[in-house]
């Protein structure tokens, strides 16, 4: 949802910064609207790409011990895909 926000802020934003022409009397500069509404919408997108890799990362973890009654070597992994839930 973030990184669909980010983008129509950008389009939104780039739409009223080179689209539209229009004098509202001075009192609103459109195009510097625009800007910041495209730069608004880069740093939503980027936050939101970055939360969204961090949640996709995985943990992979690997333990030995030896078994004292049979003397073998035992090995246990175990991965967790999601480890902020």
């Amino acid at each position: 949802m973030g990184i669909g926000t980010g983008i129509a802020l950008f389009v939104i934003g780039a739409i009223l910064a080179f689209a539209v022409n229009v004098d509202l009397g001075g009192f609103v500069n459109l195009a510097l609207i625009g800007y910041i509404l495209m730069g608004a919408g880069v740093v939503v997108f980027l936050i939101s790409l970055v939360l969204t890799l961090r949640r996709r990362s995985s943990v992979s973890t690997t333990r030995s011990a030896v078994d004292p009654a049979s003397g073998e070597q035992v090995t246990r992994r175990t991965t967790d895909s999601d480890p902020l839930v």
